[in-house]
C-alpha cells in the first residue's frame, strides 16, 4: 500500500502503484544489506524519500522526450520515483558510490522501469546533454550549476526552460543570492501537507 501516493496522484496507472508498492518493498530489503538510507529514517520511506522526490512532479509535468540528469543519486532519488511517475521520460542516474547505484540498478530492474540508466562515478565524466538536471541537496547550488551546466541542453521541449532543480530544506537565502532573478524556489508544502515538508522547498535555477 502507498496511501500518501495514491492521495497525491490518484492519476496513476495500476502498473504505476504496482512499481510505487515494489520500491516500498524493495527498498528495506536492500537497505538491511546496504545502507542507502539511514536506519531510523527507512520507516519513512513512502513520505520522506519517495513522496518527496515526487514533489518535482508537482513542480514540472516534463513532456515525454525529456532527458533528465540525477546528479548523486544514492539509492535512486529522486530518479526512480520519478522514472515511474514519468514512463516516457529518460533519466540517468549518476553517483561516486558503487555499491548505491547497484542498489539503485537492482530497484529500477525490479520495478520494470525501462527508461532509466546508470552511471558510477563523477558527473564530470558525463559528456550527454539533458534537458534538466535533478538533485538532492548535495551541494550548494551556484556549485552545483557550474559543475553540471555542461550537461544541459540549449534545445527546448518543456514550458519551463532548461536548468536544475534541486530539493532543499532551511534558510537557503544566502546560498541563493548570487543567482540573483534565475531562480526560482517553491515550498514543497504548496502540495504535500504532512510536517515533513513545512522547511522543504524546491530549487529551480535556470540553464
Amino acid at each position: 500500500m502507498t496511501p500518501q501516493i495514491d492521495q497525491y496522484f490518484p492519476e496513476l496507472t495500476e502498473r504505476q502503484r504496482e512499481q510505487f508498492a515494489a520500491m516500498m518493498r524493495l527498498y528495506p530489503e536492500w537497505n538491511a544489506k546496504i545502507n542507502v538510507i539511514s536506519r531510523k529514517d527507512i520507516e519513512n520511506l513512502e513520505v520522506n524519500h519517495i513522496l518527496h522526490s515526487l514533489s518535482i512532479g508537482k513542480f514540472i509535468r516534463f513532456t515525454p522526450g525529456t532527458r533528465v540528469l540525477d546528479f548523486g543519486t544514492g539509492g535512486g532519488f529522486p530518479g526512480i520515483p520519478l522514472a515511474a511517475l514519468f514512463s516516457e521520460v529518460h533519466f540517468h542516474l549518476v553517483d561516486r558510490t558503487g555499491k548505491k547505484i547497484r542498489v539503485a540498478q537492482e530497484i529500477a530492474a525490479a520495478c520494470g522501469l525501462t527508461n532509466v540508466s546508470f552511471q558510477h562515478g563523477d558527473v564530470a565524466e558525463c559528456k550527454d546533454k539533458f534537458d534538466f538536471v535533478v538533485s538532492r541537496a548535495v551541494m550548494p547550488q551556484s556549485e552545483l550549476l557550474k559543475i553540471c551546466r555542461k550537461n544541459i541542453s540549449e534545445e527546448q521541449h518543456n514550458a519551463l526552460p532548461n536548468g536544475l532543480i534541486t530539493l532543499k530544506g532551511g534558510d537557503l537565502q544566502s546560498e541563493l543570492k548570487s543567482l540573483g532573478n534565475k531562480t526560482e524556489i517553491v515550498d514543497v508544502s504548496n502540495y504535500f501537507n504532512e510536517d515533513f515538508f513545512k522547511e522543504k522547498k524546491i530549487v529551480y535555477t535556470s540553464r
